[in-house]
């Protein structure tokens, strides 16, 4: 897919999944079950032990029928290690422009994070594709991407932190062009437990509140 493909997909499908788990193994069947929930697209964070490793499995299964992203990149030379190991997106939890730099190099999407209106501003001109707006719920939620689009109407912004079933379709409305989920749909709890079914569950879920709020946006 090219660049273009990559952010109109995950625009479309209208949640990123963050997939922070103890292992790959872990880590491959919580992307399975949310897959088998209707959800097109993970983000697996570096912070997982053998990301690199799960991020080469998923992108062997799945393909092209996945939007796969890395998370908590760093620096640029782990973005091009996760390039290298299928990653088609990256998620950053903090703004370094050297790592815009290189998903930009080879025309991959990046979602740098920032928070204040500066941060915002500066990651957008340095190439961000999308601006992931962390931690979004310390800071007001919706309200605080409503904020935010006020003067930057043009920059477009993924909440995370903050984000769950009762708010994903307010971020949604206060001008969100999707929504980053962690916990509260891979949740620890249940992975321990094995219920990856529930997971299933959770993600049909958020499609569900997705599509309604989307739809009541075009009233």
């Amino acid at each position: 897919m090219t660049r273009q493909q990559i952010k109109a997909a995950m625009v479309d499908i209208g949640i990123v999944p963050v997939v922070r788990t103890t292992s790959a193994e872990t880590a491959i069947k919580a992307i399975e079950a949310i897959y088998s929930g209707g959800i097109r697209s993970a983000e697996i964070t570096m912070t997982v032990p053998g990301a690199i490793k799960a991020l080469e499995k998923v992108a062997d299964l799945f393909g092209d029928k996945i939007v796969l992203g890395a998370g908590t990149v760093l620096d640029p030379e782990t973005a091009r290690i996760c390039m290298l190991a299928g990653a088609q997106f990256f998620v950053t939890p903090s703004l370094k422009t050297s790592t815009i730099e290189m998903a930009n190099r080879y025309s991959k999407v990046i979602c740098p994070g920032a928070l204040t209106p500066t941060e915002v501003l500066t990651a957008w001109e340095a190439g961000a594709d999308i601006v992931k707006v962390f931690p979004c719920g310390n800071v007001g939620g919706p309200k605080y991407i409503k904020a935010l689009k006020g003067p930057f109407p043009h920059i477009e912004m993924v909440p995370t932190g903050g984000v769950n079933l009762e708010t994903a379709g307010e971020f949604l409305k206060a001008g969100a062009c999707a929504v980053a989920v962690g916990g509260e749909l891979v949740d620890a709890k249940l992975i321990k437990e094995g219920k990856y079914d529930e997971i299933e569950a959770r993600a049909r879920q958020y499609l569900g509140v997705i599509q309604k709020a989307r739809e009541e946006l075009k009233g």
